[in-house]
């Protein structure tokens, strides 16, 4: 059996996997009649779209021109720890359709233990890449008064279920760490502004954990990058540089971190 006869078997199969071909379509982002002639094997996707669906199934673009035997026992008889994170990949990106619709560039604005009393602004990217939506952050800190420089660079993945957009991200560096945010609209028709809980671990004060309150900003899809840049920093809680909207939701009451006592 020739590699195109094997793509178009092997998708079948895996197809069958999962409730139904529109859903399938819907989540990948592909035209369904199109996604019907790979399936009949009149056509073969191109390595971008190959790459997006096996992606979709949690696997590699090459696995797809295994022999139906073998293809069907990764499907179906993977090894634990494939199996295990298999699991979790499907749940990315969710509904893609949704979430496209947060696809641009960000004003990001949290609190942190590391700067008590104080906002910490960064910038984010959400965008599309090889079937996924991924996100790249940017948090660039000058702290004059304490001779502090700080550059950090963050990727994740991103996926959206029942209006709630999740977010895991890894820095960039010699020592990464992990972080999570779970962000949601206002309401449908206001669209500038996602706010929700961040949790990470504190670049301060011992790297204790903690979990606050974070909101994004919206720029849209073509901002003024070097403007962008120039915002990020760590800005007073009550400082006219933040838009109201954001000022209102870090200064509630019970917005504080949540961290771990030293003492436990």
């Amino acid at each position: 059996m020739h590699d195109a006869d094997n793509f178009a078997a092997n998708l079948r199969f895996a197809c069958a996997t999962r409730r139904s071909i529109s859903q399938i379509c819907r989540e990948i982002g592909i035209n369904r009649q199109q996604f019907n002639r790979y399936i009949s094997g009149e056509a073969r996707p191109s390595a971008h779209n190959v790459a997006r669906i096996a992606s979709f199934f949690g696997l590699q673009a090459q696995d797809f021109s295994l022999s139906s035997k073998l293809f069907e026992a990764r499907m179906v008889r993977p090894d634990r720890d494939r199996s295990q994170a298999g699991l979790l990949l499907e749940g990315f990106p969710g509904d893609l359709a949704g979430l496209r619709r947060h696809i641009g560039y960000y004003q990001t604005y949290h609190l942190s233990p590391s700067w008590p009393g104080r906002v910490v602004c960064s910038c984010a990217r959400i965008h599309e890449e090889s079937g996924s939506i991924r996100v790249k952050s940017i948090e660039r800190i000058r702290d004059a008064a304490n001779e502090i420089q700080q550059f950090s660079k963050y990727v994740g993945l991103v996926t959206f279920w029942r209006n709630r957009i999740f977010i895991a991200e890894r820095s960039v560096g010699r020592q990464p760490m992990l972080s999570q945010t779970i962000l949601m609209p206002f309401e449908v028709h206001q669209r500038v502004y996602l706010r929700g809980t961040t949790m990470g671990v504190s670049w301060r004060k011992e790297n204790l954990p903690y979990a606050s309150r974070m909101i994004w900003r919206t720029l849209g899809q073509e901002p003024d990058i070097r403007q962008m840049l120039s915002r990020c920093g760590v800005l007073a809680t009550g400082s006219q540089q933040m838009p109201s909207t954001v000022r209102a939701f870090l200064e509630t009451p019970d917005a504080d971190v949540l961290t771990v006592p030293t003492d436990y």
